[in-house]
Order: structure tokens, then sequence, then C-alpha cells
């Protein structure tokens, strides 16, 4: 029985059935028109804003892009990763999956790899922008390096959430709204603290991704800003874990 099994091996993880459920995964993207339309979308979302704000500002920077990046993460990565649980569950193939010899962990852990693999993939064209930039004027790369480091970090952690609130229902829809909210309330979450006591500001600060997106952006990595995004990552997909434990 695969609760016994899931039992008996308690965090251990099968590396060959994570990197087997990754492949089918990231194949899976690319078999509907979804993927194509997200990252066509992406695309043309970013490099509108980007190249709009370059060419008024006529500065060489990507900052305009990495700035507008948290805000645009949160409504794409949801979409990307509301089937991920949603529809196997749906559907009842997940249950065909449980039979095969793997734990929680390694679906869970196999299918956030490939939502990451797949955020990695979508913003590998957006490295244009910074080449067409460095064409027109001097563009400093330290920072850019350092926003796509963040712009991964930011993109597993959100991934991780998608993940978590496609584990908790059947019908895709409501895991895309409820990753939506959640990811949306860490974006803003800094820039509703104007109207909250200064004690309160700095605790309530530290828990907005967009604050230390930014932080790692402008070309600083900081230990707390990792930590930050790591411990998001850790949250989310143990809450997934304990969703999919509790369902079965």
């Amino acid at each position: 029985h695969w609760k016994l099994y899931s039992e008996n091996l308690p965090g251990r993880i099968n590396m060959q059935q994570v990197l087997h459920i990754i492949k089918n995964e990231f194949k899976t993207y690319f078999v509907s028109p979804i993927a194509y339309i997200v990252i066509s979308v992406f695309l043309l979302v970013t490099g509108w804003f980007f190249f709009t704000a370059f060419f008024l500002t006529n500065q060489a920077s990507t900052r305009n892009f990495f700035a507008l990046l948290p805000f645009i993460f949160s409504f794409i990565i949801p979409a990307v990763t509301m089937r991920l649980f949603s529809e196997e569950l749906s559907s009842g193939s997940y249950e065909t999956l449980l039979t095969m010899p793997v734990t929680f962990m390694d679906v869970i852990l196999g299918k956030f790899l490939a939502g990451v693999l797949f955020i990695a993939v979508m913003l590998a064209p957006t490295v244009s922008y910074s080449i067409t930039v460095s064409f027109i004027g001097e563009l400093d790369w330290g920072p850019v390096f350092a926003g796509y480091t963040g712009a991964i970090l930011l993109g597993a952690a959100f991934c991780s959430i998608g993940l978590f609130a496609s584990s908790l229902t059947r019908n895709q829809i409501v895991a895309f709204i409820a990753g939506t909210a959640i990811c949306f309330t860490l974006t803003m979450l800094d820039k509703m603290l104007f109207f909250l006591p200064p004690s309160f500001v700095d605790a309530l600060e530290y828990m907005g991704a967009d604050f230390h997106f930014h932080n790692i952006s402008k070309g600083v990595i900081d230990s707390r800003d990792l930590l930050y995004f790591l411990s998001v990552i850790f949250l989310g997909l143990y809450g997934c874990y304990l969703s999919l434990q509790e369902k079965y």
C-alpha cells in the first residue's frame, strides 16, 4: 500500500525518479499550447514595458525590466503551476502515479524543479534585452547577472507557492486564484506599509518578496535575501507535502 510505503521511507528521495518526473513534466509543458501562450505573453508584456521605459529614460540599464518582474511573476507563475497537481487530482491519474515506487517528495521535487526549469527557459530570451542595451550604451553587467539570479530565486519561491496552491484543490482555476493571491500579496506587501506604525514596518517589510528581490537586483547578494527565498521555497514545498499526505 502506498501509504505504508511512504511511511517506511520518510524523507528518502530517489534522484533517478526525480529526474524522470522532471523530464516528463517538462515535456508536458510543451505538448499543450499553454506553454507557448504563457511565454509569448510574458515576452510581449516585459518587452513592451521595458523598451517603452528604456526610450523614455534614455539610460543603458535593465533596472526597469527587473522592477516589473515580481509583479508579472505573481500572475504568470501561478498560471504555469496551476495544473501540476490539480489536473492529476481531477483526472485520477495521481493515484496511478502513487502505485509506482516513488515517494511524495520525489513527485513534489520533480514537479517543482520542472517548473523552475520552465521559468529559466521563459527568462532566457529576455537576455536579448540586456544585449540590445549593451550595444546602445555602456551596460553594467554585474547588476544584470545579480538580477537574473534574483529572478530564478523569486521564480522558484513563487513556483513552490503555486505548487502548494495546486495541491489544495482539483480545480485549476481555484489553484490559479489562490497562487496568484499569495504571490501578489508577497509582491505588494512592502508597498502597503505607509499606514502602519514604524515599529511594524521593518518586520513586515522583511516578509515581502519584492523587497528581497530588489536588494539582489541592485547587485548585492546578501545572505538574508537568500535565506528568505530558500525559506519560502521550503515552506511552499512542505505545505504541498502536508496537503498531499492529508489526501492520501
